[in-house]
């Protein structure tokens, strides 16, 4: 073969090599290029998963948030109505202590050795019967309706306390 022959059959051999290696490529790129449409599928899918399973959870904590605000609103509202209750009892009350509707008394301490049984003097209004009594200064009756005011609602302020941690431990 001559110079001329060798170089054109190299040159042709050259060219096939390239076109070889340029169809091999083309042919990984065709293949990964299709593994990679696989794994952006799978990948779409668990991400369509994963939001779905976030907004299951958003639902049920938005679910159990309404739940809790609406038994919160009821206990209030009960809270509420126990205390205008009171409220209105404990006002009646001092308000028939301000007219002398209604006086206070006190059981005094008897003496044993003395055996009075029945009190020396009837008063006007009618015979007591029992143990004798004192009646209190409408200024102390006063006081005195203010304090249990306080101690009313303290029970009713823990009443409404312990219900709502009952209602928390009959959740867990």
């Amino acid at each position: 073969m001559n110079p001329l022959g060798l170089k054109a059959w190299a040159v042709g051999v050259l060219a096939l090599l390239v076109l070889a290696v340029g169809a091999t490529w083309k042919v990984q790129n065709w293949r990964y290029g299709k593994r990679l449409a696989e794994q952006d599928g799978l990948h779409q899918s668990d991400l369509a998963e994963i939001s779905r399973a976030a907004a299951a959870q958003v639902q049920a904590a938005q679910a159990n948030r309404l739940a809790l605000e609406q038994k919160l609103s009821t206990s209030e509202q009960t809270h509420h109505q126990v205390l205008t209750n009171v409220q209105k009892d404990q006002d009646r009350l001092r308000d028939r202590l301000a007219t002398a509707d209604v006086r206070l008394s006190v059981l005094l301490a008897e003496d044993p050795a003395s055996c009075n049984a029945v009190p020396s003097t009837a008063s006007a209004g009618g015979v007591v019967h029992g143990r004798a009594r004192a009646q209190l200064d409408p200024a102390h009756a006063q006081r005195i309706i203010a304090i249990t005011d306080a101690g009313d609602r303290g029970l009713i302020a823990l009443r409404a306390c312990q219900a709502y941690a009952r209602g928390l431990s009959k959740q867990k």
